[in-house]
């Protein structure tokens, strides 16, 4: 794989590498691109946190038979739109 760098990161990755921080520039971006999918993994997986409770209560929904087909759905909100229009 080839990855080119805008001259400020290259910049940037060779100053942390002038001063000791990482060994090499190939290092320096190993280990960024680790730190960032970490990162993402981690942000993705606490996002969908939230969904899991209306998941599980839509499946218990589902389980009761309270649900709507597609028709009914569509048909309730066409009456919600004519009595909002008035």
């Amino acid at each position: 794989m080839s990855i080119t760098l805008t001259r400020d990161q290259e910049a940037s990755i060779e100053a942390h590498v002038a001063t000791g921080e990482f060994a090499s520039v190939e290092e320096a971006a190993r280990l960024l691109i680790d730190q960032r999918i970490a990162e993402l993994a981690t942000v993705y997986e606490d996002d969908m946190a939230w969904a899991k409770p209306l998941v599980d209560e839509a499946r218990a929904a589902v389980a009761r038979g309270d649900v709507l087909t597609l028709d009914e759905h569509r048909a309730r909100n066409a009456a919600r739109l004519t009595a909002l229009r008035g």
